[in-house]
């Protein structure tokens, strides 16, 4: 089972649908690999409502920049971070451009709901928003 960080805690997962790779053209669901060039889907990213990016390891940040160059590049629709993703990556997992987080039953038991809590208002504290305040 998995389960979606929100900035609210945790929820289930309602996504029902299927997800394709970048190379299945009708896909309206992608699951992307951290090492994905963003600018490849440029041309596919209008009938796409969904889109999954795979953290292989908390290490591994190339998933941050694929989130924001898949906003820099337009893309409105959901954005999800998906696999090793720690509670203290969630505010930046926000500010990059993801929506939600998905992470394993293993993850939340061993970083619980108020961790990830913790980091819920992404918005305030980071260097910027004390120097704009």
């Amino acid at each position: 089972m998995t389960v979606i960080v929100i900035d609210t805690g945790f929820t289930s997962d309602d996504f029902t649908g299927s997800y394709g790779t970048p190379e299945d053209t009708g896909a309206t669901a992608l699951d992307l690999a951290s090492d994905t060039d963003p600018g490849t889907l440029a041309d596919r990213l209008d009938g796409v409502s969904m889109i999954r990016v795979q953290f292989p390891s908390s290490a591994d940040g190339r998933g941050f920049s694929i989130a924001r160059r898949l906003r820099l590049m337009g893309y409105g629709g959901r954005l999800r971070a998906a696999g090793h993703v720690l509670a203290d990556q969630y505010a930046m997992a926000r500010r990059s451009g993801f929506d939600e987080v998905e992470i394993d039953d293993t993850l939340a038991a061993r970083q619980p709901e108020d961790q990830w809590l913790a980091r819920a208002k992404w918005e305030q504290g980071d260097y910027q928003a004390r120097l704009r305040g």
